[in-house]
């Protein structure tokens, strides 16, 4: 954790970067022989090649996966089995963690701190979890009459296709991989052409620990190539995605249009964070909500980038806030101390940016932060952004920006309180700040979003469900009910004579 800057550097450039995809337990090129630059956020360079995936890679993964299914080298194997196999897998990807910790900083801007003390433990305990959990589900008897035996059982639906954004690469591609693996699925997974690299790496240590050959590929590429190819394949049973709103029309519509494969999406998010005058700590409040906002760079889709506080308490609660920013300044993202580092590439510094500008051209003004910095590194960093005076009908508070940008709005009672965080086409998180248990359980309950935290904000754990209500998405990922995404249920009747 404590390893000086120069030393992640002088790593960095030791690091031999394989870009090509993983299928069939082999590294290949694509079958073009086409690549594109994996370019790293932090400064801009240009540090691998990697292969650009289309429908014939595409094509080869899946039916890889589909000879690993079918002769049942993987789904046969006993759920005790799989387990002792994916265990070995979680504990290798810990044993790398210093290497999946710098891949993962150096392809998305992140800084090491968390990659080494969340995103790769993280990853790991989803591997491990779902390990533990696969042998510990029990099939059911149903109460038929004495005449016949009914028996349901839940079986692995085939080749899953899995399909994760740039945010969080690891943790996500661990939230499909887990459960789809355990219950004996093959997946094939397309990573984001943006971030890349840790899932090439975790398809190779599966192998170290044991996974069959071609029951985990991975095909890097783009998402109008790759992707698309992967969500309109015949041979493909279910679709785990996570991204955009936009792009997860999109897979539905590519189920309609080959072969109704389920599609399981976890979407976008506008969350909101409702703080009552009653709270009795609200430095509390504004300092969780500025860790919350802009952790990750403000690259989450939980992230609370819509803040309801009452107005009686909202200049206090600005004002500490705004103080809270200096911490989050943008740094090296290869400086242990960093706290927010860049990113993750051009377009979406041009895409915050241009937000940046939009709030001020709607009127609200910028309390604190809205500009761009540490330019003269070739890197893409975007201050810590607090926007005032923001009504909820502003492109700021209604479209998902993905960046450190924070609206706060106003208001005067908890009906409106209420009516306000609901008015939103999405579901995923929301937060209420309150010490009557009353009006928390309340407001809480009136709420529409998959998740709702009483005075606090981003607790968690694998065994409970994420995923959204609304555009945000449907399905869940993490605890138990991942499972019902992966597995089908068959009813088997007997007669009895």
């Amino acid at each position: 954790m404590n390893t000086p800057a120069h030393d992640w550097r002088a790593r960095s450039t030791d690091l031999k970067l394989d870009g090509r995809a993983v299928i069939a337990g082999q590294r290949v090129a694509a079958v073009t022989g086409e690549t594109f630059n994996c370019v790293s956020p932090i400064d801009g360079r240009t540090i691998g090649h990697i292969a650009r995936g289309g429908e014939a890679d595409i094509n080869a993964a899946v039916a890889s996966s589909r000879r690993a299914f079918d002769d049942g080298r993987w789904a046969h194997q006993a759920p005790a089995s799989r387990k002792r196999t994916l265990v070995r897998f979680a504990e290798k990807i810990l044993a790398a963690r210093d290497e999946l910790a710098l891949l993962e900083t150096l392809d998305m801007g992140k800084p090491i701190k968390y990659s080494l003390s969340v995103d790769v433990p993280s990853a790991a305990r989803c591997i491990a979890w779902y390990a533990e959990a696969v042998d510990k589900i029990y099939d059911e008897i149903a109460p038929t009459a004495h005449t016949a035996l009914a028996l349901i059982t839940r079986e692995p639906m085939g080749v899953i296709g899995a399909v994760v954004p740039w945010n969080y690469p690891m943790i996500m591609a661990a939230w499909k991989l887990g459960p789809a693996l355990a219950a004996g699925n093959s997946v094939v997974l397309k990573p984001s052409e943006k971030s890349p690299l840790t899932a090439l790496r975790l398809a190779e240590l599966a192998l170290e620990a044991g996974l069959p050959e071609g029951v985990f590929n991975v095909v890097p590429g783009f998402g109008h190539e790759a992707g698309e190819a992967l969500a309109l394949h015949m041979d493909v049973d279910a679709i785990g995605f996570t991204g955009s709103t936009r792009v997860g029309r999109k897979m539905l519509e590519y189920a309609g249009r080959s072969n109704l494969k389920r599609v399981y999406n976890e979407l976008g998010g506008k969350s909101a964070f409702v703080v009552f005058p009653d709270f009795d700590d609200i430095e509390r409040a504004a300092k969780t909500v500025a860790g919350s906002m802009f952790f990750n760079q403000g690259e989450s889709c939980n992230a609370p980038s819509r803040v309801f506080v009452h107005e009686s308490v909202a200049d206090e609660f600005v004002k500490i806030v705004a103080g809270e920013a200096p911490g989050y300044q943008p740094g090296d993202p290869l400086n242990a101390a960093t706290e927010m580092g860049a990113l993750v590439d051009d377009t979406q510094l041009r895409t915050v940016l241009g937000y940046i500008e939009a709030g001020r051209a709607e009127g609200a003004h910028i309390a604190v932060g809205g500009q761009q910095v540490r330019a003269e590194t070739g890197g893409y960093f975007v201050e810590p952004t607090v926007f005032e005076g923001v009504n909820n009908g502003m492109r700021i508070a209604r479209e998902e920006i993905f960046g450190p940008v924070m609206s706060v709005i106003r208001f005067k009672t908890e009906e409106e309180a209420i009516a306000l965080a609901n008015d939103s086409s999405y579901g995923l998180q929301a937060s209420v700040w309150s010490s009557n248990i009353n009006r928390a359980h309340r407001v809480a309950r009136a709420l529409r979003a998959g998740t709702v935290h009483v005075n606090q904000y981003d607790e968690d754990d694998i065994t409970v469900p994420f995923g959204g209500f609304k555009q945000s998405g449907n399905g869940r990922d993490k605890s138990l009910h991942a499972f019902d995404k992966y597995t089908e249920l068959k009813t088997t009747w007997i007669r009895l004579e």
